[in-house]
């Protein structure tokens, strides 16, 4: 059903802009600047809430074993580097601003692949990149409210989503679902931000933090945990039910209405320059996913996919998180059902000794 689509893409989007604003406004209007615990509580109540759902059949997870989550760690690792550098440099850059110099993950991973596992060069998705990366050096030379810090955090913060989208794309085993490896991200994240809390002066930097008795920092808190967790569920089931192409446009329409709207909500101050890199920015995300259509259109083009029990799309399907991942995923799937089809009427039993 199509309009179910529209609808659930719709809500994706609401809960992707508020749940934006309700961090940057506990970031950057309270000024609770102590990751350690925001991002810990977001994880924590996240683990919880994802760990009854899966038990109340709410969602569906499988039992996580040991050898899964032990080589998933990595991913875990690149999930708290994303989320605590995201932390600090939301806190002190405008979203426009973040989003500019967070599109610049995907050249992380473009050069990532490209160079690990020296996959082939697509022109359009090439420019893509060369724009989005243009973009983000060119913007702290024209930002009129530069912050270094900010900056900093912002590269250490792509730099995590990047390599975490190609650890993601090249994951070998096919025993976790999204779900799964969130919550595995879930539990590694609360265990090491706990355990980081006190080192950092987080812990007593937060005792004495001038909010903590205010209603609106505990409404703001449980707020921006929930809506986390509300997040999760709707990408989740936004990325089951669209191709790859419309899950990104989806994105990409979520991130213009939060950009679009963040002036209205919280004081900025941005330039002609700064405004023109924004643009230009998210016109190289534009074509990204426009890319996406094109390698979805020669992969199906190239497999056939339709000859054998209907459409056996993995990227259809929406279960990946890039055209590479979508075109591996599917040869695997599709190879699988060959198989299985030969070995129904005995074929390779005769054959391939199988």
């Amino acid at each position: 059903m199509q309009w179910k689509r529209h609808i659930t893409g719709l809500v994706f989007s609401i809960v992707f802009v508020v749940s934006y604003f309700t961090n940057k406004f506990v970031l950057s209007v309270l000024k609770f600047t102590y990751p350690t615990l925001f991002q810990g509580w977001q994880t924590f109540i996240g683990a919880v809430l994802l760990l009854l759902s899966g038990k109340f059949g709410w969602v569906e997870m499988s039992r996580i074993t040991r050898s899964a989550a032990f080589s998933w760690l990595p991913g875990s690792l690149l999930f708290v580097g994303n989320i605590y550098a995201g932390s600090r440099a939301l806190s002190r850059i405008d979203i426009p601003i973040f989003f500019t110099l967070q599109n610049s993950s995907y050249v992380v991973s473009y050069i990532i692949l490209k160079v690990v596992h020296r996959e082939k060069t697509r022109w359009l998705k090439l420019i893509s990149v060369c724009l989005m990366l243009l973009s983000a050096i060119n913007l702290p030379l024209h930002d009129p409210q530069f912050d270094y810090s900010g900056y900093l955090w912002a590269v250490g913060h792509l730099l995590c989503v990047g390599a975490y989208r190609a650890f993601q794309v090249h994951y070998k085993s096919s025993n976790l679902s999204d779900l799964e490896q969130q919550c595995i991200n879930y539990l590694f994240s609360v265990l090491l931000l706990a355990m980081a809390a006190h080192p950092t002066g987080d812990l007593m930097g937060a005792m004495e933090f001038p909010s903590l008795q205010s209603y609106t920092f505990h409404c703001g808190c449980c707020a921006s945990a929930l809506l986390g967790f509300l997040l999760l569920l709707a990408t989740v089931k936004l990325k089951s039910g669209l191709s790859l192409e419309h899950f990104g446009v989806w994105i990409f329409l979520s991130k213009i209405t939060t950009m679009s709207l963040s002036p209205f909500i919280f004081y900025m101050d941005i330039n002609t320059p700064s405004l023109i890199c924004v643009v230009i920015s998210h016109v190289g995300e534009a074509l990204l996913v426009y890319s996406h259509r094109d390698s979805q259109l020669s992969s199906a083009n190239l497999l056939t996919p339709g000859r054998i029990d209907g459409d056996l799309s993995v990227v259809e399907s929406g279960l990946c998180s890039s055209v590479d991942e979508g075109e591996e995923r599917l040869y695997t799937t599709y190879h699988a059902r060959l198989v299985s089809k030969f070995k129904a009427t005995g074929f390779c039993d005769r054959f391939f000794q199988i």
